[in-house]
């Protein structure tokens, strides 16, 4: 079955939950791609970004139980779905496959 392709920022977002493991929200989704790339990331873009590829089956969420930290209230915790895992080794294999015959370094096509 052909998938529809991840955006960059799709994968983005996936990687980090696998980063992050279980039981992971929004927040530290946010903090973990601001880490690792260096960009801002506007905590808006993750959460829509997490419902878009909940409603591709490529995500899977759950309430958590509520925390006095947070004033009882639940967070949206998820995970990556199998799913997840296959679209996101579909898209490396093809950026790998484009970057095939390329210098690594971009110094040009040989």
């Amino acid at each position: 079955m052909t998938r529809e392709a991840l955006g960059e920022f799709e994968q983005m977002v996936l990687i980090a939950i696998l980063h992050l493991g279980d039981d992971v929200y929004g927040v530290p989704i946010v903090d973990e791609i601001q880490r690792r790339t260096g960009r801002t990331v506007a905590p808006a873009a993750v959460y829509v970004t997490l419902r878009r590829l909940e409603r591709k089956g490529l995500l899977s969420s759950w309430m958590s139980d509520s925390t006095p930290e947070r004033g009882g209230k639940a967070r949206r915790c998820v995970k990556v779905t199998r799913g997840g895992l296959e679209s996101l080794r579909e898209s490396r294999k093809v950026l790998d496959r484009m970057w095939k015959g390329l210098d690594p370094n971009l110094r040009g096509a040989r």
